[in-house]
């Protein structure tokens, strides 16, 4: 069948490597794509959020379905668009309708959903600028650190944690009268602290049954020992080692299998990746967000894992046959490393030459802000190249990323060295 990825990083790289490997795949478009998704599919130049460019290209390729990278497209209703439309309807999409995208297109509507199907999660409360005032009152509740999030997408930066109480109430008001995050943060939820480590855990749905991916745990801050600025994420590892049979079981118990009954308790037709944030408190899970996607870069970790063909698992989605699905997983490590350009996540050069992807071995580069341009390959983003590895436990293939990157050079690159220091 004639597939069309929408997006243009990391995760689309991974998809596209994945799927391209499938006999069920026939012609593979990526839309916009990179330098790396050109080994593997056609890159179409388009805008994923301008849905009638998305037609034009599903019609003029025979597209057969459409698999939805990022969150914007979801978020703005992609998937109810094909449906809506006589000439699309058919082409099954990978990714849930605008109402049910709600789940991370507003922390609000996540919250009050866990809340609803008593799924755990932090003690919390949103505000506006017209309460203001309640937003202070609420946050002299709570002991420190405080944790602000804008409510709407903010390209994953709109989550602050502060330590002084002061500065928290001064930032709430940043976000609700200076509009921080723009319109994201037009509402903020403020949420109780939960101290723990953090992982993440995959769930792809057909609405009726489910299959639970490989977990991952990704690091966001830019700076060693997790400090600094928030970034997209600078890597990932998987599977996570303190989740153990017993906490995983109780994730699903718990967190998985009421959110999959509470989205058909609310008739929420949800179809395509469930992303859960989780945090261990105490050995129990607490639920910190939704994502409607896959996430990168846990995607360059989770996708290599799956030993089953992708194609024919999207399809047994599409066909809601999720239940007769046997999902194979390769039981050894693997691990990702983000090589970014210097100054990210804050201003940076674009267009500097990358050399040595040649020499890599035993490795898998995953291209995320890169653009061709004649023979040579240009940084074009903040978060650059996915280097990912295998071994027997995470340390030995973090150790084959690590080795892989010095082959790797473009000007003013950055990566992390202690991805996995906190396991």
């Amino acid at each position: 069948m004639n597939i069309l990825i929408l997006g243009s990083g990391g995760r689309e790289c991974t998809l596209a490597w994945k799927l391209a490997q499938s006999p069920q795949c026939g012609d593979l478009f990526i839309a916009p794509g990179n330098a790396g998704t050109m080994n593997f599919g056609t890159n179409l130049e388009l805008n994923p959020n301008d849905f009638q460019q998305v037609k034009k290209a599903a019609l003029k390729h025979d597209i057969q379905m459409v698999i939805v990278g990022p969150e914007d497209p979801l978020v703005l209703g992609i998937h109810d668009f094909f449906l809506e439309d006589d000439d699309l309807k058919n082409i099954p999409v990978i990714g849930p309708q605008k109402y049910a995208a709600q789940l991370e297109g507003s922390k609000e509507f996540a919250k009050e959903f866990m809340y609803r199907h008593h799924i755990p999660t932090a003690r919390y409360k949103s505000f506006t600028i017209e309460n203001l005032a309640e937003g202070y009152e609420f946050l002299d509740t709570l002991k420190a650190p405080y944790v602000l999030k804008a409510d709407g997408l903010a390209a994953g930066k709109g989550v602050l944690i502060l330590n002084d109480l002061q500065e928290a109430k001064k930032e709430l008001q940043e976000m609700l009268q200076q509009q921080k995050f723009g319109s994201a943060s037009s509402k903020v939820v403020i949420e109780e602290f939960l101290d723990g480590i953090e992982m993440s855990s995959f769930v792809l749905t057909d609405s009726e049954n489910y299959v639970v991916l490989p977990n991952a745990k990704d690091y966001k801050r830019i700076g060693e020992g997790d400090k600094g600025l928030n970034t997209g994420g600078m890597g990932a590892i998987s599977p996570v080692p303190f989740a153990d049979a017993e906490f995983l079981s109780k994730v699903e118990k718990r967190v998985i299998i009421p959110t999959i009954e509470g989205l058909k308790k609310d008739n929420i037709s949800y179809v395509g990746f469930i992303f859960i944030g989780l945090i261990r408190v105490n050995n129990e899970p607490f639920v910190i967000e939704y994502n409607v996607r896959m996430g990168d870069p846990e995607t360059e970790v989770v996708i290599p894992r799956i030993q089953a063909d992708l194609v024919a698992l999207f399809k047994a989605t599409a066909d809601k046959n999720l239940n007769n699905f046997d999902l194979d997983i390769d039981e050894r490590s693997a691990t990702t490393v983000m090589m970014v350009s210097g100054g990210y996540p804050e201003e940076y050069d674009k267009g500097k030459e990358i050399t040595g992807l040649e020499k890599v071995e035993d490795s898998i580069i995953f291209h995320a802000g890169t653009k061709l341009s004649g023979d040579k390959i240009l940084t074009s983003g903040g978060r650059v190249l996915a280097v990912t590895s295998f071994g027997t436990d995470f340390r030995q293939a973090l150790k084959q990323s690590y080795k892989n990157i010095e082959q790797i050079h473009f000007d003013k690159m950055n990566y992390r060295k202690d991805i996995g220091f906190d396991l």
